[in-house]
């Protein structure tokens, strides 16, 4: 079987990993451009380009997908298949249509949920308690496709966007290559989605980072492990931006307004929430290094009644 490989970031990498160690056969690999990356701007490659440059795989990168030359160049490579993961472009119908098995997308959510661009954030974000892997064949949809293979996973209670990926990550290896393996043997029926259960996960924007302090505290907790670790959820302290990094859920009525720190001890900072209170155990002000609450309190004195927040005019203010 002759595959092209799409896939860009670290989430994409144990699929090719996985399709290399079983033997099949990577044609070519297509993956994002080079971007400038970190307060730098130096240029970043996509991880999946390095795994592919260090194992002697030919790599494009293009631009535009409905270029001539790189569909030309596409058609040459003739696969059988072309498998895709964590790519970040639409596929136009030209390359949809070009291999005989069609394209394979490994999806990090149990659709027809979460369809989109960031389920794992999504999912978290929403405390969902199971998310999984999907394994269907692409059409024009937005993650529409039949399924070929799906699998559940638990979302833990410590899990984080880097601690969950990286499990979807191995499960989404191991599920393709159990459903290529099966469509080897036409063994393997495609299965429609209900898209009357779809839901939605889009990319995320600035204003997902900014944490309002009138959320109930267990949603508050939701979005900082969602976002750990990047972009980093974030609020203002006197003015500067300040990234929560891991809080825990405090219960109870509290005094004071949403965002005000009640108190303060080398475990944590607990600051009120719109239904009880979150206890900030490592964060990061701006220009400074992520830091537990008991080394940060040290260089940066708090009290009671500081209040955090205010910053919904300043949504768009990056770090």
């Amino acid at each position: 079987m002759r595959l092209v490989f799409m896939g860009t970031p670290a989430f994409a990498v144990p699929s090719i990993q996985a399709l290399l160690a079983n033997g099949f056969h990577i044609v070519l690999v297509i993956t994002q451009p080079d971007r400038p990356k970190g307060r730098g701007g130096r240029t970043a490659l996509p991880p999946v380009k390095e795994f592919a440059a260090s194992h002697g795989i030919p790599v494009l990168q293009p631009e535009r997908l409905k270029k001539q030359t790189f569909l030309d160049r596409l058609r040459t490579a003739a696969p059988d298949a072309i498998i895709v993961a964590a790519y970040g472009k639409i596929l136009p119908l030209e390359i949809l249509t070009l291999p005989r098995l069609g394209c394979i997308n490994v999806h990090a959510s149990l659709l027809p949920k979460y369809r989109g661009a960031a389920p794992i954030q999504r999912a978290l974000m929403n405390g969902e308690r199971e998310t999984g892997v999907t394994i269907m064949l692409m059409d024009e949809g937005m993650d529409t496709g039949d399924i070929l293979l799906q699998r559940p996973v638990p979302i833990l209670n410590d899990d984080n966007f880097g601690s969950l990926s990286e499990r979807l990550s191995r499960l989404g290896a191991e599920l393709l290559i159990e459903t290529l393996r099966r469509l080897e043997g036409n063994r393997l029926k495609p299965l429609p989605q209900d898209h009357s259960q779809a839901s939605y996960a889009p990319p995320l924007t600035p204003s997902d980072e900014i944490i309002s302090w009138h959320l109930p505290a267990g949603a508050i907790r939701n979005k900082v492990r969602a976002l750990d670790p990047l972009p980093g959820a974030r609020t203002l302290l006197s003015g500067k931006i300040l990234k929560i990094w891991r809080v825990s859920v405090r219960t109870g009525d509290f005094p004071g307004e949403p965002g005000e720190i009640l108190e303060i001890s080398d475990e944590g900072i607990i600051v009120r929430a719109g239904e009880g209170a979150v206890a900030v155990h490592e964060l990061q002000l701006a220009g400074g290094r992520r830091l537990q609450a008991a080394a940060f309190l040290r260089g940066h004195p708090l009290r009671g009644g500081n209040v955090l927040g205010g910053e919904n005019s300043r949504s768009t203010v990056k770090s």
